[in-house]
C-alpha cells in the first residue's frame, strides 16, 4: 500500500523529492497553459473541418479560458479543503479525458463544449501548484521554485501556437488538428507517474466553498465576454450593450456578496497586502496583451498574408526564443522589481514596431510575408521574459499559508480572464479593423500595465 507523503511545519530537513515534484507541477502548468493557446493557429483548420460560424474561431480559445478563469478560485479552495495533491491528480485525470474528447469531437459545438470541460479541469489543477511548492520548499529554494513558474507559463503560452501549427501541418496518421489535443495525453501520463512524489498539503484552517459567489462571478464574466466575440466593438447592438451592462451589475453583486458572506472566495486578508490589488490588475492587462496579440498575429498571417498553418506557427519562434533567453537571464540576475519596467518597455517597443510593419504592408499582395514582423515579435518575447519572473516572485512572496489557495486562484483567474478579454477585444479589433489598430490597442494596455505594476 502506497502512503501519501506528508509534512508538518516542524520537519527539520528539506523534502527529499521536492525537485521531482516540481517537475510534475511545472509540466502540468505547461500542459494547461499550452492548451490555452495551442488552438489559435489550428483554429482555421478546425473551422474548415467542422464548419460553423466564423466567430467559432474565437470560441475555440475562449471556451477554454473562460471557465478556466471563473473557476480557478473555487479550484484553489477545493485544494485547501480536500488536499492539494488529491485535487491535483483528479484534475489531471479529468483534463486528459477531456483532451481525448476534444480530439474526437465531430462538430464545432461539441468541441466548444469539451473545451469548456478542459478549462474547468485546468481550473482545478493550476491553483494547487503554488500551495504545493510552498509546502515543499523553503528559503532561497522557495524563491527559485516560485520564480520558475513565470517563465514556464510564458514559454508554454507562446509555444502553444508553434506546436499547434507544427502538429496540424504534420497531419500525423491523418489526424490534422486533432493531434493538437492528443499531445496532452503522454504529457499527462508523465505528470500522473510523478504525482506520488508530491507532498499532500491543505490549508491550516478548513475554508468553506462559496457556491453563490462562484455562480455570480461566472455569470457576470460570461455576460461581459459573450458580446465581445465576433462583433464590431464600435457598433455594438442594443442586446450586446445590455449584456455588458448586466454583466457589470452582476460582478458588482459579486463584490457586494464577497463583503457580506462569512465564506468569501477571496481571503479578505489578501487585500491588506498593499501590492495585491495592483498585482491583479497588472496580471489582467499583461496577459490580455500577450494572448490577444498571439491571436492577431496568427489570424493575420493565415487570413490576410496567405500563409499556411505551419508558417503561422513557426512565425512565433522569435517570440519563444526571446522569452526563453530573457527568462534565463532574469533568473540568473535575480527577478527583482527593476526587471518589470524594463520588460514592459521592450514589449511596448515590439508592439510599436509590429504596428508599423502592419501599417506599411497593409496594401501588399496576399502572399507577401511580413518579414520585419519577426524582430518585433522577438522584442515582445524578450520583454515578456523579463517581466513574468519578476512579477510572480514579487506578487507571491508575502503570502501567508492561509492565503495561498485563494491568492493562487485569484492570480491565475485574472490571468485567464485577461487572456479571454485579450482574444475577444484584440481579435475583434483585427477582424473589424486592422492588425495595426489591434497593436495600438495592445500598446495602450501595456501602458496601463506599466502604471499598475508601479503600485505593487
Amino acid at each position: 500500500m502506497t502512503t501519501t507523503p506528508t509534512r508538518t511545519p516542524t520537519t527539520p530537513t528539506p523534502y527529499p523529492w521536492r525537485w521531482h515534484a516540481l517537475a510534475a507541477l511545472l509540466l502540468a502548468e505547461a500542459m494547461n497553459l499550452l492548451d490555452a493557446t495551442i488552438v489559435q493557429v489550428a483554429a482555421p483548420a478546425v473551422h474548415a473541418g467542422l464548419g460553423g460560424s466564423v466567430s467559432d474561431v474565437q470560441w475555440f480559445s475562449t471556451a477554454y479560458t473562460l471557465p478556466f478563469a471563473v473557476l480557478l478560485i473555487t479550484g484553489g479552495r477545493l485544494g485547501d479543503i480536500a488536499g492539494r495533491r488529491r485535487v491535483f491528480v483528479l484534475g489531471v485525470t479529468l483534463f486528459t479525458a477531456a483532451s481525448v474528447a476534444c480530439a474526437l469531437a465531430p462538430t464545432a459545438g461539441l468541441l466548444i463544449a469539451f473545451r469548456a470541460v478542459q478549462g474547468a479541469a485546468a481550473a482545478v489543477i493550476i491553483p494547487q501548484t503554488i500551495g504545493l511548492i510552498k509546502a515543499m520548499f523553503e528559503g532561497d529554494e522557495l524563491s527559485r521554485a516560485l520564480g520558475s513558474i513565470g517563465p514556464v507559463m510564458g514559454l508554454a503560452a507562446v509555444c502553444g501556437p508553434v506546436l499547434g501549427g507544427v502538429l496540424t501541418h504534420a497531419d500525423l496518421f491523418g489526424s490534422s488538428w486533432r493531434a493538437a489535443f492528443l499531445v496532452n495525453v503522454p504529457v499527462a501520463l508523465v505528470v500522473l507517474a510523478l504525482s506520488p512524489r508530491l507532498l499532500e498539503n491543505r490549508a491550516p484552517h478548513r475554508p468553506a466553498l462559496d457556491w453563490p459567489g462562484t455562480a455570480l462571478a461566472a455569470t457576470g464574466t460570461g455576460l461581459l465576454v459573450y458580446p465581445l466575440i465576433g462583433t464590431n466593438l464600435t457598433e455594438l447592438p442594443p442586446r450586446d450593450r445590455a449584456s455588458l451592462a448586466l454583466g457589470l451589475l452582476t460582478l458588482a453583486g459579486f463584490a457586494l456578496h464577497q463583503r457580506r458572506t462569512t465564506a468569501p472566495l477571496l481571503e479578505p486578508s489578501l487585500f491588506t497586502h498593499r501590492g495585491f490589488p495592483p498585482a491583479l490588475a497588472t496580471s489582467t492587462t499583461f496577459f490580455a496583451v500577450t494572448n490577444g496579440l498571439l491571436t492577431v498575429v496568427v489570424l493575420q498571417l493565415q487570413l490576410q498574408a496567405g500563409q499556411g498553418v505551419l508558417a503561422a506557427g513557426l512565425s512565433l519562434t522569435p517570440w519563444s526564443i526571446g522569452l526563453a533567453v530573457s527568462s534565463w537571464l532574469s533568473g540568473r540576475r535575480g527577478a527583482g522589481r527593476r526587471m518589470m519596467p524594463y520588460g514592459l518597455g521592450l514589449v511596448l517597443t515590439g508592439l510599436t514596431a509590429a504596428a508599423a510593419v502592419y501599417a506599411t504592408t497593409a496594401g501588399t499582395a496576399p502572399t507577401h510575408y511580413p518579414w520585419p514582423l519577426l524582430p518585433a515579435l522577438a522584442l515582445v518575447g524578450l520583454g515578456a521574459g523579463l517581466f513574468t519572473p519578476a512579477f510572480f516572485t514579487l506578487a507571491l512572496r508575502p503570502l501567508r499559508p492561509q492565503e495561498v489557495g485563494s491568492a493562487a486562484g485569484a492570480l491565475n483567474a485574472v490571468q485567464q480572464l485577461g487572456a479571454t478579454l485579450g482574444v475577444a477585444v484584440l481579435g475583434s479589433t483585427y477582424l473589424d479593423g486592422s492588425a495595426a489598430a489591434a497593436c495600438a490597442v495592445a500598446a495602450a494596455l501595456t501602458a496601463l500595465c506599466w502604471a499598475t505594476s508601479r503600485r505593487m
